[in-house]
């Protein structure tokens, strides 16, 4: 049977030392800061964590890191992503193999890929493994707005495509998705700009790029609308959501969530190049959110 995934997921960057080595125990002391903070889940291996700039023995080994510390406390995706559908296959078999609970897989980000090459590599990857998998819509990220249909056709044509990280910044997206696919694909938002709204037309997940700066408030913010608690709801959303336009509208969302990490003692370090570290400016910004967002949720 196949896992049932739901709640807030943090999407965790990949903290790295000073030289811009991968910090591997930096690495497994987040896991357990985030279990400690009752996530529903996380990922690795994901854009935040900077998986275009990894080596491949890096990321299978920041799965191989992240399975054994998460000890099967909470549910782990991996990221599978590659640009061509071969490497995809292997990232999605080794993520499988070293017991991952699914993977997240966008399509190809520099070749544009039209809807059918996009199923095809889809299909290709899922059916190369039997555990979840969870198919990927970023347009920002790789320039292609996947067709509602596609998604719905591949996940009605691959029994283990069970999930989309739907991340258009569409709500109208979001919804049609949530409600033609239902009883096919569950729907997780990707936009953390839209996550309440993802949430009230049926999203049952949130792969949230926040969740790293602030776990416990948007594992909150989702427990109170599976509980209907909307009030409570749109009152940690008022808090969160300026963070939120702030990482959605910088540029910078992996930087903004190393530093951070960094100044919340936990282990972040620098972005790989040719990302930069924050301005003086973004870093003020930073600090003022994190400030306003002390206290929260504890």
């Amino acid at each position: 049977m196949l896992l049932q995934l739901e709640g807030a997921f943090p999407v965790l960057i990949t903290p790295m030392t000073q030289d811009g080595e991968v910090d591997y125990g930096g690495l497994k002391g987040n896991i357990d800061h985030f279990v400690d903070e009752k996530v529903a889940g996380i990922v690795v291996n994901g854009s935040t964590g900077e998986f275009v700039s990894l080596t491949k023995e890096e990321r299978f080994k920041i799965a191989q890191v992240a399975i054994e510390q998460v000890n099967e406390r909470i549910p782990l995706v991996v990221g599978t992503a590659a640009e061509t559908t071969k490497d995809a296959i292997e990232y999605t078999q080794q993520a499988e193999a070293v017991g991952a609970d699914a993977a997240l897989l966008i399509n190809s980000y520099y070749a544009h890929p039209k809807d059918p090459e996009i199923y095809e590599h889809f299909k290709a990857a899922a059916e190369s493994v039997s555990f979840p998998v969870m198919v990927y819509n970023n347009p920002f990220t790789s320039g292609v707005n996947i067709g509602t249909e596609t998604i719905l056709q591949v996940a009605k044509d691959v029994e283990n495509i069970t999930h989309i990280k739907e991340s258009s910044g569409d709500i109208g997206k979001v919804r049609d998705i949530t409600r033609q696919g239902k009883g096919l694909i569950e729907t997780f938002c990707g936009s953390d700009d839209l996550a309440l709204e993802s949430l009230l037309v049926g999203a049952t997940g949130w792969i949230s790029v926040a969740g790293n700066i602030a776990p416990r408030l948007v594992t909150d913010l989702y427990n109170s609308v599976a509980a209907n608690d909307l009030k409570r709801a749109w009152e940690l959303y008022d808090q969160i959501l300026p963070l939120c336009n702030f990482i959605e509208g910088s540029g910078k969302y992996v930087q903004i969530v190393k530093r951070a990490m960094d100044l919340q003692g936990l282990a972040g370090g620098p972005p790989r190049r040719p990302r930069l570290p924050l301005s003086e400016t973004e870093d003020k910004t930073l600090k003022k959110q994190l400030n306003k967002l002390q206290g929260v949720s504890q």
